[in-house]
């Protein structure tokens, strides 16, 4: 791809959008990465698993209206088959639809993400992948007498031949998670969706029909995603993101994973962001259909869920923020 104006490469952004709560997170995604970017030079590829087997219902955006807004505000929508996930594992669709891509650098990006800032003055390098460090200690869950981390990841390491001590981090404890490569898939980069892609799948697909015996007690689903893809960027030469990436989880964009815990956790500028475009007369139409956004938006649900959380001195884990939304009546997704 053509470099730009300001001098760093060009790159397609990929995000999946299907029925339902995807097509409206698309919609904030869309609008907010125009309003930050209006001349982003790349594409925005909005991929779209098509009917099959492995559905039990047609997934494609069935409004109308929702998809010409999309389109309107610049996506392109990509078509793309599931060969291997579907119904079964949702979370494959991102890794599925690489294929689908030009074989030119990319950004994935989940759908429920905020462009806040200059996407194209981050100074991606391409060749060296990376993803999301804004993560928890979710996987794995050693159990007793199953293995701890360090026996469990490296497992994985040994099954596809990599080398399990240079991905580590000796800063952190031995057995302490944080030692160990660890990603949230909210969002990833490499110069080839192509080959990035193929391995994925194929270390997704061998985790899952045929794991490690250290994998005998862990849980897969959900966390297939997050545990295929360290493995696959540290395969490519990657590794953890630097200070040079800081503003993606940062102040270029915002994996807010849902609007209530927007609203608990996030910055006042976020906020802003999320109220600016959301109150854009024709986004504002299409969204009122998406419960979430029209209690939390709109009828300011959201101020009341931001009032119950001191946003210095917020709790370590997620899921206390979760419950303490529940226990208000304020969690909704």
């Amino acid at each position: 791809m053509a470099e730009t104006a300001g001098g760093g490469q060009a790159f397609n952004i990929l995000a999946v959008v299907q029925e339902g709560r995807l097509a409206y997170e698309a919609l904030l995604l869309m609008a907010s990465l125009r309003a930050a970017n209006p001349g982003f030079r790349g594409k925005v590829f909005l991929a779209e698993p098509q009917p099959g087997k492995r559905w039990h219902r047609d997934p494609r955006l069935q409004s109308d209206p929702i998809r010409a807004m999309l389109e309107s505000l610049g996506a392109t929508f990509l078509p793309f088959e599931n060969k291997i996930f579907g119904q079964s594992y949702p979370h494959g669709n991102k890794i599925e639809a690489l294929a689908a891509l030009p074989d030119e650098p990319f950004l994935f990006l989940d759908t429920d993400t905020l462009v806040l800032g200059d996407l194209q003055g981050v100074p991606f390098d391409f060749a060296r992948p990376s993803a999301s460090m804004r993560r928890e200690g979710s996987w794995p869950e050693p159990q007793l007498y199953h293995g701890g981390y360090g026996e469990i990841w490296k497992s994985l390491y040994d099954r596809f031949g990599l080398d399990f001590a240079s991905s580590l981090d000796f800063a952190q404890p031995d057995d302490y998670w944080q030692r160990y490569l660890y990603f949230n898939a909210g969002w990833f980069f490499h110069q080839s969706p192509r080959a990035f892609g193929e391995r994925f799948l194929t270390f997704a697909r061998t985790i899952r029909d045929a794991p490690p015996d250290a994998l005998a007690a862990q849980s897969l689903d959900p966390w297939l995603d997050q545990v295929a893809l360290p493995l696959v960027i540290h395969s490519f030469g990657g590794g953890r993101p630097g200070p040079e990436l800081a503003g993606l989880d940062g102040s270029v964009t915002c994996h807010y994973r849902s609007l209530p815990l927007l609203y608990a956790r996030e910055s006042d500028r976020v906020v802003e962001v999320l109220e600016e475009v959301a109150g854009q007369k024709d986004l504002r139409r299409l969204l009122r259909d998406h419960e979430p956004a029209r209690l939390m938006i709109y009828q300011n649900r959201g101020r009341k869920a931001r009032a119950l959380f001191d946003r210095d001195d917020l709790p370590r884990r997620e899921q206390t923020l979760r419950s303490a939304l529940k226990k208000a009546g304020l969690w909704l997704r």
